[in-house]
């Protein structure tokens, strides 16, 4: 299936959750790619497509590859998603029921890694160098890939932004755009019936999904994974804030990944985890809306005040990416071939000091990006800090670099 350019050939893949901003950053490459005298190829499903290759020169593989034109990702670029389409398939650990028919006699442990696998089905589609779209489970493999000799330049994605090293990762915008507008069409039922809302957002690790829009006005107060929350601390703060508003109702942001204080481990949906030993959140929303009612009343003379709980999920992830999330995947796609055609590889290419940059990938391997909450939250009061903004980066929080990582 090898197929050059007049300088080579560049793979491109987008793993983990679908997010607005995937379609600009495979544009961004592909058309400057293109221009430059590269072939481009867009593997399907991330890294599950590199897997499922057969490595015959008869075989249709074109569920698992295909060609890139300019004609093919101008049209994508405009809507949401990845029209590559994503995975979470870590080559590494593949359980026996995800190895592919045709390998299963050769791997057919419990658990299986197919990196060798990976590596020949990039030969043989002709890549010399690739191009991974991701949050830190997809760019770990990438740095392990790097590790095993192939070129790799990576570009962040992640609605949670916390990809370590960057201030910014593709689709965080459009989550906070918007999470502040349902959460401003949803105040107007909680104003009607003078209720306390409860809105779970995303966030595994890192708060800044629910802690920036709340800064810009979505909420009143807001639980972050960083900081255990006491329900009935929080029950008191979201009472006074009702009290203080003249509709008579508050709201408070909840992420997924929160830990309450007096609680050992986030809330989730089952147990089952994926390849990367996530499992699925969800339902600490629920759960925060039930307690404070049960405390309302000891704030409230007596009287439990009636709550709401919406989980925001998908609503924030599906469609088209806002203008930030247009910008940044044109930059970030345009970066990597500026690294390319200079040679290097096994870098990320970020936003750091509110500058665009590029870092060592080995970055997104062993740390965490997390909100400082000695910087940026108010423990106390439950909800972000409003001063020191002279030379903050436009997102306000950096993403900055970790000890020991050489620039």
């Amino acid at each position: 299936m090898a197929i050059k350019g007049k300088k080579g050939t560049i793979g491109i893949l987008t793993g983990g959750g679908d997010c607005p901003g995937l379609n600009p950053a495979i544009r961004g490459v592909t058309i400057r790619a293109l221009r430059e005298g590269y072939h481009v190829i867009g593997i399907r499903r991330g890294w599950k497509g590199l897997v499922e290759i057969v490595r015959d020169k008869d075989a249709d593989n074109y569920d698992h590859a295909r060609e890139l034109t300019e004609e093919v990702v101008a049209r994508a670029a405009r809507t949401g998603g990845t029209f590559l389409h994503s995975s979470r398939t870590r080559p590494s650990h593949l359980d026996r029921d995800a190895v592919p028919h045709h390998l299963r006699d050769t791997y057919n442990d419990d658990v299986n890694d197919l990196t060798n696998e990976v590596l020949k089905n990039l030969e043989f589609l002709g890549i010399d160098i690739l191009i991974p779209i991701g949050g830190d489970d997809t760019l770990s493999y990438a740095q392990h890939l790097h590790q095993k000799g192939f070129p790799v330049v990576a570009v962040p994605k992640t609605m949670d932004n916390d990809v370590p090293g960057t201030d910014y990762c593709i689709g965080f915008s459009t989550c906070v755009t918007r999470t502040i507008e349902l959460a401003h069409e949803l105040r107007t039922t909680a104003g009607s019936h003078e209720r306390i809302l409860v809105i779970e957002v995303f966030g595994r690790y890192a708060g800044f999904t629910a802690l920036v829009p709340t800064m810009a006005g979505a909420a009143d107060r807001c639980v972050i994974p960083e900081f255990p929350a006491n329900l009935e601390h929080l029950t008191e703060c979201l009472v006074r804030s009702r009290n203080r508003n003249p509709s008579h109702y508050a709201v408070v942001l909840v992420s997924e990944g929160a830990v309450l204080e007096g609680e050992a481990d986030m809330h989730y949906q089952d147990d089952e985890p994926d390849q990367y030993g996530h499992k699925k959140l969800g339902g600490i929303g629920d759960y925060v809306a039930t307690q404070i009612k049960h405390h309302s009343a000891h704030y409230n003379n007596g009287q439990k005040i009636d709550v709401l709980s919406q989980r925001l999920s998908y609503l924030v992830r599906c469609g088209a990416p806002d203008a930030v999330d247009s910008i940044v995947p044109m930059a970030y796609g345009n970066l990597a071939l500026d690294l390319i055609m200079k040679g290097e590889s096994g870098r990320l290419v970020c936003v750091n000091g509110g500058v665009y940059r590029h870092l060592p990938l080995d970055v997104v391997v062993g740390h965490k990006k997390l909100v400082d909450v000695s910087k940026y939250y108010e423990t106390s009061r439950l909800r972000p800090k409003y001063s020191e903004f002279a030379n903050q980066p436009f997102f306000v929080m950096t993403g900055d670099i970790p000890a020991g990582i050489t620039t």
